[in-house]
């Protein structure tokens, strides 16, 4: 009986540690030992659950919708899971947005800023989360990130002003309607104007319509009020330009824009507008995801990706 007994507990004993070693076996192989685990969880940290973020300064203007759809088809095409949020144009929100994207553990950034000294802070903190990112149209300043994609804004700007000189004259009387304060693409497309305008042509006003066609056409209203005998309008981007063809109507005054929107196309054409400068929103959207699938793989890519511009005119 005594004997019975002890092979009873003896039995149980032996169950008992059993079943304590396979608990441990089960736990190794979710995460391996304490250390494994350690440098498991590292690692997760530092690529994420492999998805893309992406922050757009606003959807409500046609070429950041471009940009979304380019880079959502990469998306669907390279099998990733990509988060577009839109900022609505308000540097705070994209701030809170990042936050928000940051803690879905996404692997990389794709970042349009608002406001390229703004959104710095949030980018940094992307950075030290281990977040890959990219920038795409406009810079983060401040802030090495792993690639800048965007077209050459400057040269664009330039190439657009001289072509305005060549038909207003030297010395005529000219307006620029600029972007969104801060953001990077109007102070490039600013140093592009400046760069000609300066010297060539008469500039009476700089005035900023935050790259809103209907800030756009309020604001030339009020340019042509205090200067009706201009002769020439560059704005920072093509909504602001068709704004201001609203608001000048017939009176000859002639406008170039900046984005080759598919309304400012169809306004060159049909002679409303002089010229637009075309940016591929779509290719920068589609690039910006290809160059997050790369970075996710370990793949190493240039700092610096350009996109080509062009000018269009009747």
């Amino acid at each position: 009986m005594k004997i019975k007994k002890l092979a009873a507990v003896l039995f149980s004993a032996l169950m008992m540690f059993s079943m304590a070693a396979c608990s441990a076996v089960t736990i190794d192989g979710e995460g391996g030992s304490g250390k494994d685990q350690d440098a498991a969880a590292a690692n997760s940290s530092s690529t994420g659950s492999g998805s893309v973020g992406m922050s757009v300064s606003t959807l409500n203007n046609p070429f950041f919708v471009s940009l979304s759809e380019g880079a959502q088809e990469a998306a669907k095409e390279k099998d990733v899971q990509l988060i577009v949020v839109d900022a609505g144009d308000d540097a705070a929100k994209q701030t809170n947005d990042i936050e928000d994207l940051i803690s879905k553990n996404i692997s990389v950034l794709i970042v349009n800023p608002v406001d390229s000294d703004a959104v710095a802070p949030a980018v940094k903190d992307a950075v030290a989360k281990g977040i890959k990112v990219v920038s795409v149209d406009r810079v983060v300043n401040g802030v090495d990130v792993d690639c800048a994609i965007a077209s050459d804004n400057v040269a664009g700007a330039a190439a657009a002003t001289e072509y305005l000189v060549g038909l207003i004259g030297e010395g005529a009387k000219t307006a620029e309607l600029q972007g969104v304060s801060g953001a990077s693409a109007t102070i490039d497309r600013g140093e592009g104007f400046h760069s000609i305008a300066d010297e060539k042509l008469d500039v009476v006003s700089s005035q900023t319509a935050n790259f809103s066609r209907s800030e756009g056409m309020s604001v030339m209203e009020n340019v042509l009020q205090a200067n009706p005998d201009i002769q020439g309008v560059f704005a920072h981007n093509d909504e602001m330009a068709l704004g201001a063809v609203e608001a000048i109507g017939n009176k000859g005054i002639l406008v170039v824009g900046f984005d080759a929107t598919d309304d400012a196309l169809n306004a060159v054409a049909e002679g409303r507008m002089a010229a637009t400068v075309a940016q591929k929103p779509d290719l920068m959207g589609a690039t910006a995801v290809e160059t997050a699938v790369k970075l996710i793989a370990g793949e190493s890519v240039e700092k610096e990706i350009p996109v080509e511009v062009e000018l269009v005119t009747e």
